[in-house]
C-alpha cells in the first residue's frame, strides 16, 4: 500500500472514531489516545498523526497544547456535519417511505479542466442519493431530496449553471431498469452479502471483559467503519425498484444487534486510554 493510501485509510478509520466515541463523549482528546486507538486498528502512529494533522487543515479539528502534549477538540462544523451522519447511518435500512412514482432529475454539466469540482459533485451528489443517468445527468427517485441536492449545489456555487425536474416516467422505460442504471445494485447485493457472512454468524466478544477491552474497540470500530459506507453507496430504493429479497433491513438489524453486544466495552476501553493519557 502506497503512503497516500495508508493516509486515506488512516483518516477514514479517524472519521469513525470521531463519530463513535469523540462526538458522544464531548471532550477534548489527547493525540495518545488516537495513536493507540489507530494503532489498535492497525494504523502506524505516523500515518495517525498525519490524519489527525490533516483533519485539522480540513476543519474538523483544533489542536490545544497542555504543556507537551497536544489534546484535540471538533471544530462546530465537524460536529454538525458528524450529526448528521451518526444520524443517517443508524437509521438507515429501518424504515422506508412508500414511493409516489415521481423521480428528481438533475442535469449539471461540468467540463474536464474542472475535473476537482466535478469529483466533489460526485460524491456530495451520490451522499445524497443520487445516482449517474449519462453525462451531467443524476436521478433519484426521491423528489423531497431536492432541497438537499440545491444546498449542495448552493455549496458548491453550482447552483446558477444547473436546472432539475421532477415528474413520473412517460410511456417508455421500465423503472427497475433506470434503477439498476443509475446504481450498481449488483456489486451493493454482493457488500451486503459479505457483511453478513463476516456479521451475522459472528460471535460476540464473550466472557468478561478485559483489563483493556481492546478485542470489544475492534470488533465495533470495524463494524461500523463497514456499515457507514452504505448509506453512502445505497440510495436507499423504494421497494418496486429493488430485486426481490433485498437485504438492506437483515444487514441492519445485524448491524445494531452487533454494535448492543459491543458497544458498552469499546467505550469502556476508549475512556482508558483517556485516563491513561490524562
Amino acid at each position: 500500500m502506497s503512503g497516500n493510501e495508508h493516509e486515506a485509510s488512516a483518516s477514514a478509520l479517524l472519521l469513525t472514531l470521531l463519530g463513535e466515541f469523540v462526538l458522544p463523549e464531548g471532550r477534548p482528546v489527547w493525540t495518545s489516545t488516537f495513536t493507540d486507538a489507530l494503532a489498535a486498528l492497525g494504523v502506524e502512529e505516523k500515518a495517525a498523526r498525519q490524519a489527525l494533522a490533516r483533519s485539522a487543515r480540513r476543519g474538523m479539528l483544533t489542536s490545544e497544547k497542555v504543556g507537551r502534549r497536544v489534546r484535540w477538540t471538533l471544530t462546530p462544523g465537524a460536529r454538525r456535519l458528524l450529526e448528521e451522519g451518526t444520524e443517517r447511518i443508524y437509521r438507515f435500512g429501518l424504515d422506508r417511505p412508500p414511493w409516489d412514482g415521481r423521480w428528481l432529475l438533475l442535469f449539471c454539466s461540468l467540463p474536464e479542466s474542472r475535473r476537482e469540482l466535478r469529483y466533489r459533485l460526485r460524491v456530495r451528489l451520490g451522499w445524497a442519493g443520487l445516482g449517474p443517468f449519462g453525462p451531467g445527468a443524476w436521478i433519484s427517485p426521491w423528489v423531497d431530496r431536492q432541497p438537499a441536492v440545491v444546498a449542495v449545489l448552493e455549496d458548491l456555487g453550482l447552483a446558477a449553471e444547473a436546472r432539475s425536474f421532477t415528474g413520473s416516467l412517460g410511456a417508455l422505460g421500465d423503472p427497475q431498469e433506470i434503477a439498476a442504471q443509475a446504481w450498481q445494485l449488483d456489486g451493493l447485493e454482493r457488500d451486503y452479502a459479505r457483511f453478513l457472512a463476516d456479521h451475522e454468524q459472528a460471535a460476540a466478544v464473550t466472557g468478561e471483559p478485559t483489563a483493556t477491552g481492546e478485542p470489544a474497540f475492534v470488533a465495533l470500530s470495524a463494524l461500523v467503519h463497514r456499515w457507514r459506507r452504505f448509506p453512502g453507496e445505497d440510495p436507499d430504493l423504494p421497494a418496486e425498484l429493488l430485486p426481490d429479497h433485498w437485504p438492506v433491513e437483515r444487514a441492519a438489524a445485524c448491524f445494531h444487534l452487533r454494535h448492543a453486544e459491543w458497544s458498552e466495552r469499546a467505550l469502556a476501553w476508549w475512556r482508558s486510554l483517556e485516563a491513561a493519557g490524562s
